[in-house]
């Protein structure tokens, strides 16, 4: 690979966008990062070029996707049921169980080269979860881990009513990232009731604006934790306005 690690990553805003075209957009600068890291193998040190780094941000009408490593039986409607609540269901490619998406939440997608950064998908994991942690201690919600359990909890330490804010499913191959985190801002989170999320049945899940007991700015928090992912990650923040 290049010796040269490029940290700049390339944020993009694509507001409300479906979410088959955003996966497809997602695969296409995925495959280009992929392809440059195989690309630079056959060149000299001092001609292999930068892979690039991406951030996506983006919040999907209602969805549900279930991970390659996830059971088809944790979506408890069948294809009328889902049709009547105007939401669509994708198998897709990532880690991790089923989750929803849609209105009112922050969906993140992080395609970075982790040879920019490390080569340790433990540590991208717990970065991505301490960024939003942090977001949250900006509203004074105090939210941690729970050993075993990937995301971001709240009563994550005494754990009477556990309940999960922030849902990470992610896919690498040859160091590059895909998929990413899903943190519920403003999330009718009824729409959870449809199915077992993450393959966790004796958990509740949240939003922040039901433990501010209010609705929360969408665009002040996307800042806040833009902050704390470049923060985390020691990245360099490029805002683009490429879309779809």
């Amino acid at each position: 690979m290049s010796q040269f690690k490029n940290k700049k990553v390339k944020f993009i805003d694509l507001g409300q966008k479906d979410y088959q075209e955003t996966w497809d957009f997602q695969e296409r600068l995925f495959g280009e990062i992929v392809a440059k890291k195989i690309s630079n193998r056959s060149l000299l040190a001092s001609e292999q070029v930068p892979t690039d780094n991406y951030l996506l941000f983006v919040e999907h009408p209602h969805v549900y996707t279930l991970g390659k490593s996830g059971d088809s039986s944790h979506l408890l409607l069948d294809d009328a049921q889902l049709e009547q609540k105007g939401a669509r269901f994708y198998k897709i490619n990532r880690g991790g169980d089923i989750t929803y998406h849609g209105p009112g939440q922050l969906v993140g997608y992080p395609i970075l080269d982790l040879d920019n950064f490390f080569t340790d998908i433990h540590k991208y994991l717990r970065l991505l979860e301490e960024a939003v942690i942090l977001t949250l201690a900006e509203y004074g919600v105090s939210a941690g881990r729970i050993a075993g359990l990937t995301g971001v909890w709240l009563d994550h330490e005494l754990q009477v009513n556990p309940r999960k804010i922030c849902a990470l499913g992610v896919k690498s191959s040859r160091w590059v990232t895909m998929h990413g985190f899903a943190f519920n801002v403003n999330v009718e989170v009824d729409y959870f009731a449809n199915i077992v999320p993450c393959g966790i049945p004796d958990k509740a899940v949240t939003s922040l604006h039901l433990e501010l007991g209010k609705k929360v700015d969408e665009r002040e928090v996307k800042e806040n934790l833009k902050k704390h992912l470049a923060q985390q990650f020691e990245m360099e923040l490029e805002t683009e306005t490429e879309s779809i």
